[in-house]
């Protein structure tokens, strides 16, 4: 894999992965302080790898997964003891992209049966737990009202969490580096 440059490894925006772009990044929130990294671009197409690479930080403090997939959607993953915790932005999404049926198969929720060809017709909606951050200063209704806003791009979306919760700076200077 390339470099990302500035130090900083993981997805770089400019190469897509299996046909996938976006980014994925680890946050993590210790003594005050939060930090943010690039994962691996593997965590764009596969859930688990995404899973590994939070877990493996090994922080004493919160630490969560934010994945942009190719702008059309986004995912939190936060591992816990017993099994990670996810949102996803909309469901519909598992249509066309396997990292987003994983996501529904690990909330055990079956994927849509909605016809590939009417999916320009069908209103995203998002499945998980929307208060997946609420103990670091996101409520649930405020996280609702983030993923509802459909006009969108989830880039802007993960922006907007960030934003709120205090680590757009860190966000941005990932992202810078990786071109994104």
């Amino acid at each position: 894999m390339a470099g990302a440059g500035a130090g900083v490894s993981g997805s770089n925006s400019k190469d897509a992965v299996d046909g996938v772009e976006g980014f994925a990044v680890a946050v993590v929130r210790e003594d005050a302080a939060w930090k943010v990294t690039a994962l691996k671009s593997a965590a764009l197409t596969d859930l688990e790898a995404a899973e590994r690479q939070l877990r493996d930080l090994r922080s004493a403090g919160a630490v969560f997964g934010l994945l942009d997939i190719d702008e059309e959607f986004f995912i939190v993953i936060r591992p816990a003891p017993g099994g990670a915790r996810m949102l996803i932005s909309d469901a519909t999404a598992s249509i066309d992209y396997d990292v987003a049926a994983d996501v529904l198969d690990a909330l055990d929720i079956d994927v849509p049966d909605i016809d590939p060809d009417e999916l320009d017709d069908v209103d995203p909606w998002e499945e998980g737990d929307l208060a997946i951050l609420s103990d670091l200063g996101l409520p649930e209704p405020v996280m609702g009202v983030i993923v509802g806003d459909t006009d969108l791009y989830a880039d802007e979306q993960i922006g907007m969490i960030a934003a709120r919760l205090g680590f757009a700076d860190e966000l941005s200077s990932v992202l810078d580096a990786l071109g994104h």
